[in-house]
Order: structure tokens, then C-alpha cells, then sequence
């Protein structure tokens, strides 16, 4: 996500890490370096200055701590100014009135119809809201609409729209006449955007604002944008005070200047945060998670937030010990891809675990479990259970059994070898939940 500024950070702290002590000296050195990578990460100017200037000045009143190595600690240093500057703490949504009311901004392509239906899932999902609908406002951008309906559908999500209507303010007003009847208890309205901010887009947003009451107003922002993203949200802020911020694309190849930026820039805090292209890569924005991120420290928290919604703990513990013991075989194989599938992608998932990014390269066949199961259930009982050697002859009676090739056969086996390999060293979930409170340099 943050390739190159994490590549940064890392090239610092490994310098520091053959010094014997934090001195004025390598301290400014690694605060000048800091400064020019969150500068090139298009994170805003005043910003870094203030940033640094936090940064300089816990680094030489810190006292070097036993067995900690100067570069760890100027790490932690640089890792706590970056959660404190990203908000501290997570930021929720805050309601007092029924339906709940949210209006989504932005500038067009900044992602607000899918954030709209992704938000709606989500808070459905954690039981927040049962009966959501989406409101389709955005009557610029062609096919917004159609695109609104789709995505609900997909994500069961009810969607309210006018055909052939060119008002939005009409839209709005109609769909909080229709709240009651309908028994929706939270409104998300999708307004549209341009590719630049005019008079004509905060005029009609303000418009909007004033029908429907929103108790929360949202501002969707392109991660991979930077400062750009920035300066929209302010001018975005000072016209209809946005409440919040949401991240989108942060599985793209974001600069990381908006989420280190946005929230002290704007005084409004992130809520949220779009990691993906499916309706469900969707999450709270975490300010810690966010720094371990950039800092190459993996994503822990939303790992074992995943793992806790996905696998039923009884089950864990039953696939950890047939891990540990070398006695996984290819039916928990099926059961296990099955299961991550629902939590992500096999190389987002090793791109959340501490020290695993190297992990990422390695040949996990992610899109194709129809695949998998064909060929493990064209083995016998003794195959699957690996009470038998796959020779070549039964890899080929297997590859004519499953309808796919020797080769597929075989790289679901190379797979197979792998997965077995790094669930063997993998942190267990105990150890997982540890790292949340701990990890360390923290």
C-alpha cells in the first residue's frame, strides 16, 4: 500500500540501527531523511514541519532505554507521533436521532456510490442498523444511479431512487417522507461530485444538508491522491462541516500523503477506510493499524478482527493443533482456503502479519478454489488423508479425474506444501491478540 514511503522508513531505522546511542547528530540526520520522505509521500507541508519538530524533540529527550537499539526506539518515536497525528484513537459514528443520517461528499471518481452501499453493509453486518437503504442523489455522473442499484442488490442493501428525476433536492425530500413507511432506520445519501470543486456542487450540497439533517457528513476521499484529496476536504469542510473522512483505495498504490495529512489539516477525524474492490473490504479507520502499515509493521488489528468475524474459535483451535502437529491434510486444506477466502486475499491476509510481506510473492492460487476442490475431490480418502505418496501416476489420474491439468495438479500441491510450511511458524491467535496491546517497539 505505502511501497515506497515504507521502504523509506526502513532505510532509516536501519541506519540508526548500528549506532550505539541517540545522539544530536544521527537524530537530526534520521529527522532530515523523515522529513523528505513524508515531503515526496505528498504529505502536506505544515504538517511535516510539526511533525518533525514532535518528532526531534522526543527523540532528544528520550533516554535509551536497556536492549533497545537506537534505531527501535526512534522507530517507536516515529510510530507514536503517527498514530497521535492520525487522530490517536478510532472514531465511530454518532447518532442521537431515528433514522440515522449520513450524506457522503466529494470530488467525482473519489469513490462515494460504492463507499455508500460498503458503508450500509457494514453497519448492517455489525448489527448496528437492520434495515439500511442507500439514496441515490447523485443524478450528474451517468449510469450513478444505475450503479447504486446494482451495488445495493449485491450487498442486499435497499436503494431509493426517482426515475427520470433531475432534482436531487427532490430525491432527498422524498426519501425522508419515505423513511418511516419503509422502516428504514439509517439513510446513507450518495450526492454527487465534480472533477473539481464549483460554486454549482457546494450550492447543492448545502441544499441537500439543510432537507435532510444529516447527523453525519462524510467526506470520500481518493487515498492515492495527497495533498489534492487534502485541500478538497478543507474547502469541503468549510462549506458543509464535514463531520468525518472516508479512505478509499488504500489497496492501490497510495503516497500515504491523505491519511497522514487529512485529519490535522482538517481537525475532522478518518472513520473509515476502503481496502479493496469487494463490497466487504471495508473497516474502521484505526490510527495505530494505519502507522503499523506505513511502517511496514503489518496490520495485526484488523488481522485478528477478520479472523474473529470468519472462523469460530472452537474450530481454530482444532486446526491449530492439526497444524502444530504436522497432521493437516488436504480435506482441512479445502476447509481452511474456504475459510480465508471469506476473510480476503490470500496475499492482502500475509500482507497483515509483522515480518510476513516477503510472503506475498509466494504462489498462493487465490482466484481459483474450483480448482482446489476438483482436484482434492478427485483423491481417494488415503490421498486426501496423505497416507499415500502422490507419485506421478496418481497425479495424472487425479489431473483426468478433476477435469484440470498435470500442472494444476500440480501447483495446488506446491500450494498445499507451502501453506503447511508457514502455519507451522505462524502466530497463534493468542499471540495475535497479544500483538494489538504490544508489538515491539511499541
Amino acid at each position: 500500500m505505502f511501497g515506497q514511503l515504507t521502504e523509506k522508513f526502513h532505510s532509516i531505522f536501519s541506519t540508526l540501527f548500528s549506532q550505539k546511542t541517540l545522539t544530536s547528530d544521527n537524530i537530526q540526520d534520521a529527522v532530515n531523511e523523515v522529513r523528505l520522505a513524508l515531503l515526496e509521500a505528498d504529505v502536506q507541508y505544515s504538517v511535516v514541519k510539526t511533525f518533525i519538530k514532535k518528532v526531534k524533540e522526543k527523540a532528544e529527550g528520550e533516554d535509551l532505554l536497556k536492549n533497545v537499539k537506537p534505531g527501535e526506539q526512534f522507530a517507536k518515536i516515529v510510530h507514536d507521533e503517527l498514530v497521535l497525528l492520525m487522530g490517536g484513537d478510532e472514531e465511530g459514528l454518532h447518532f442521537k436521532k431515528k433514522p440515522a443520517i449520513i450524506m457522503l461528499s466529494g470530488l467525482q471518481g473519489s469513490g462515494k456510490t460504492t463507499s455508500a452501499v460498503k458503508l450500509a453493509r457494514y453497519l448492517k453486518k455489525k448489527g448496528s442498523y437492520i434495515k439500511p437503504c442507500v439514496v441515490a442523489c447523485d443524478l450528474q455522473r451517468p449510469a450513478a444511479v444505475e450503479q447504486l442499484k446494482v451495488l445495493a442488490g449485491q450487498a442486499e442493501i435497499d436503494c431509493y431512487s426517482i426515475p427520470g428525476s433531475s432534482s436531487p433536492i427532490e430525491v432527498a425530500q422524498a426519501a425522508i417522507n419515505e423513511a418511516k413507511e419503509k422502516s428504514w432506520d439509517l439513510l446513507i445519501f450518495d450526492t454527487a461530485g465534480r472533477l473539481h470543486i464549483d460554486t454549482a456542487l457546494m450550492d447543492e450540497l448545502v441544499a441537500i444538508k439543510k432537507i435532510i439533517a444529516p447527523e453525519e457528513v462524510l467526506f470520500v476521499a481518493n487515498a492515492a491522491t495527497g495533498q489534492d484529496a487534502v485541500k478538497s476536504a478543507t474547502a469541503f469542510n468549510e462549506k458543509v462541516a464535514i463531520t468525518g473522512t472516508i479512505l478509499t483505495m488504500l489497496d492501490g498504490t497510495s503516497r500515504g500523503g491523505a491519511a497522514i495529512s487529512i485529519r490535522e489539516v482538517t481537525g475532522k477525524p478518518l472513520k473509515f477506510e476502503g481496502v479493496g474492490e469487494r463490497l466487504d473490504d471495508f473497516q474502521l479507520f484505526n490510527p495505530t493499524s494505519m502507522a503499523d502499515r506505513i511502517l511496514g509493521m503489518g496490520d495485526t488489528i484488523n488481522l485478528v478482527r477478520k479472523a474473529q468475524e470468519h472462523i469460530v474459535e472452537e474450530d481454530a483451535a482444532k486446526l491449530e493443533e492439526k497444524m502444530r502437529k504436522a497432521t493437516f491434510n488436504f480435506d482441512d486444506y479445502l476447509t481452511h482456503t474456504r475459510t480465508l477466502k471469506k476473510m480476503g486475499s490470500m496475499k492482502g491476509l500475509l500482507g497483515m502479519l509483522p515480518g510476513m510481506s516477503k510472503l506475498k510473492e509466494m504462489d498462493f492460487d487465490e482466484n481459483e478454489l474450483f480448482k482446489l476442490e476438483a482436484i482434492i475431490h478427485s483423491m481417494t480418502p488415503k490421498e486426501r488423508a496423505e497416507k499415500i505418496e502422490l507419485t506421478m501416476s496418481r497425479r495424472k489420474r487425479i489431473a483426468r479425474g478433476s477435469g484440470r491439468t498435470l500442472d494444476e495438479v500440480n501447483k495446488m500441491l506446491k500450494s498445499f506444501k507451502q501453506t503447511k510450511e508457514f502455519f507451522k511458524n505462524v502466530p497463534n491467535m493468542k499471540q495475535l491478540q497479544k500483538m494489538i496491546g504490544g508489538f515491539l517497539w511499541r
